[in-house]
């Protein structure tokens, strides 16, 4: 009997389980940012994100060049999350009529200002037509040393929680966009996310830095991944989440891009002090590790349990 998927996460475990009879050899796939193939000491990193019009972006609430830069940023920001650095890419994109003479050429524009930024070199692709609507799919690819791997199951008892920025501001900048507010400063942050790779590449080489994650779907939804995979729990103190907006923009929205993560709590006074050092940044620490069999979050307001019904982003 075939159990079929209740939502995207389900669908992703059926495809695990499916698959799981085929060798790997020294290839970690499906569970972290990226897939893993070990390869002497050294490891490349493999991550692939797809972009949707009227799912993920809104044509005429941004500019193509703004689209190509975002699709390529977000496929970087897994990379980072991983704790190396990006060297190559893959683009697909199908196009209607309508795109393809000076848009398209503003959206490779786009993509190339980051490909440019970040050394990153677009090796390959395929184009096709649409009928109506834009499809955009990138693959991201990175390289560097096994040790500085950092993987979703990695999570220690007593690691303390952390986040490298505000959260919550993509998810205002999208409600804007569908008030038809285009260029609100959170409207372009949500067209413009902040790039996390040097931030990343710096976490990777901490050795106190267990698991990492980039925040795609928010804390509540992205933090339960780490969870699962850790066979841990999480305390978060909610008064410590930083955010400008509203506590359920920050935990369930979605799109920030910043890097979730835990530390070695011997060393979350240092990570915070080296890190605004190197970064002239704040991280912020917003929570704990806890021992539990539910991989479940309790949520404290100024150490108050509290029993809000969040979730992060689901794509269905």
């Amino acid at each position: 009997m075939h159990i079929l998927p209740n939502g995207e996460f389900d669908l992703i475990d059926i495809i695990s389980e499916m698959f799981a009879d085929i060798s790997i050899n020294n290839v970690e796939g499906i569970g972290d940012d990226c897939a893993i193939i070990n390869s002497d000491g050294d490891v490349i990193a493999i991550s692939t994100d797809m972009l949707v019009e009227d799912v993920h972006f809104i044509k005429n609430a941004t500019s193509a060049h703004d689209l190509g830069a975002k699709a390529l940023l977000v496929n970087l920001s897994d990379i980072a999350a991983m704790g190396l650095k990006p060297q190559f890419s893959l683009l697909s994109i199908s196009i209607p009529k309508v795109c393809r003479g000076e848009w398209i050429v503003e959206f490779m524009r786009g993509y190339h200002s980051v490909s440019k930024q970040f050394g990153v070199m677009l090796i390959g692709g395929d184009t096709t037509g649409s009928k109506d609507k834009i499809t955009i799919n990138v693959v991201a690819i990175g390289r560097g040393n096994s040790a500085n791997v950092k993987k979703r199951g990695d999570a220690k008892i007593g690691d303390r929680i952390f986040v490298s920025g505000v959260l919550g501001q993509s998810a205002a900048g999208l409600k804007d966009i569908l008030n038809n507010e285009y260029n609100t400063p959170n409207a372009m942050i949500h067209k413009k996310p902040t790039p996390t790779t040097k931030q990343g590449v710096w976490l990777g080489k901490r050795a106190y830095v267990n698991a990492m994650m980039d925040i795609s779907d928010g804390v509540a939804s992205d933090l339960k991944h780490i969870l699962k995979k850790s066979n841990v729990a999480a305390k978060i103190e909610i008064t410590n989440i930083p955010n400008v907006t509203t506590i359920e923009d920050a935990v369930c929205g979605g799109e920030d891009y910043k890097l979730l993560f835990t530390v070695d709590p011997k060393h979350s006074e240092e990570i915070k002090t080296k890190f605004k050092e190197m970064f002239n940044s704040d991280l912020y620490e917003i929570g704990e590790i806890i021992e539990s069999e539910n991989s479940e979050i309790t949520w404290m307001q100024n150490n108050i349990e509290i029993n809000p019904n969040w979730s992060g982003f689901r794509h269905f």
